[in-house]
């Protein structure tokens, strides 16, 4: 069920289906308004070609393709090795965590949001590196389907669309 001017999210495709807690929603909720206002187009939960899942990947005015890892807790980051394979699949990588989280202990050479359900911001922009032509157009390729899908299930939930993100 869908409200005007907010969506209820326990029907948001992707979000509630036992993959993402209330902590991590509300962190990635914040974030993709931060990265919205940046002019960033951000999708939840999209499927790489190596087989990993971005927790939020955004395509910026320019092209410019970054992937944000929620993190919850420091158990959620001690618990989860998989963040270095997403280096190959982004022009710059961050992580976006709660104003609670012991920040520390991320690398140093990684960006940093902080966010809340309402807003975020970048505390640290990370590393920038320039993604090559060929993986570029692949994962917006990739972020374009999977967003086209997304919303044609939105339109016509029963067309039998397959879910591409991941």
């Amino acid at each position: 069920m869908r409200k005007v001017g907010e969506a209820t999210y326990e029907n948001s495709e992707g979000l509630r289906d036992g993959r993402i807690s209330d902590t991590a929603f509300n962190i990635a909720r914040g974030t993709m308004r931060m990265l919205a206002q940046l002019s960033f187009a951000p999708l939840l939960e999209v499927g790489l070609a190596n087989g990993r899942r971005a927790d939020i990947l955004a395509i910026g005015p320019k092209g410019e393709i970054w992937i944000v890892e929620v993190k919850s807790c420091l158990a959620d980051f001690r618990a989860d090795g998989k963040w270095p394979d997403y280096d190959a699949y982004c022009d710059r990588f961050l992580f976006a965590v709660d104003s609670d989280f012991p920040c520390g202990v991320l690398p140093a050479d990684t960006g940093l949001i902080i966010a809340d359900r309402y807003s975020a911001e970048i505390i640290r922009p990370g590393e920038s590196k320039a993604l090559g032509a060929a993986r570029r157009k692949a994962v917006t390729l990739r972020f374009s389907r999977v967003a086209a899908q997304r919303v044609h299930r939105q339109v016509d939930p029963s067309s039998g669309v397959p879910n591409e993100s991941g």
